[in-house]
């Protein structure tokens, strides 16, 4: 059967009785509360989010102070990357002249 057949619409309409939509309404003290237990399950794994968690429960949370230490972290990260490259680089020109020398020797 063809899925537009007028009895594949009844059989949908006879599975699905209401077509209503419930609408949940979420207070913030309940997305705080989640959000510190999931913070609470990841502690163990990475001590920044102790900060995250501490400035959440405070009543008058002010997030400048992590903002500046992401931008810190993201400053950091970009001359850590810089670095992996050259010496990337580095290790591969190595490996071709040691390459090269060995094949020298044979």
């Amino acid at each position: 059967k063809i899925l537009n057949d007028d009895d594949a619409l009844d059989l949908f309409k006879k599975t699905l009785p209401s077509t209503s939509l419930l609408q949940v309404q979420v207070s913030s003290r309940d997305v705080m509360r989640h959000a510190r237990q999931v913070l609470g399950a990841d502690m163990r794994s990475d001590s920044r989010l102790d900060f995250i968690s501490l400035a959440m429960q405070g009543k008058k949370t002010s997030f400048d102070k992590l903002a500046e230490m992401i931008d810190k972290l993201v400053i950091q990260l970009g001359k850590e990357q810089v670095d992996d490259e050259k010496k990337k680089e580095y290790c591969t020109e190595e490996l071709e002249v040691s390459e090269d020398e060995t094949k020298a020797m044979l």
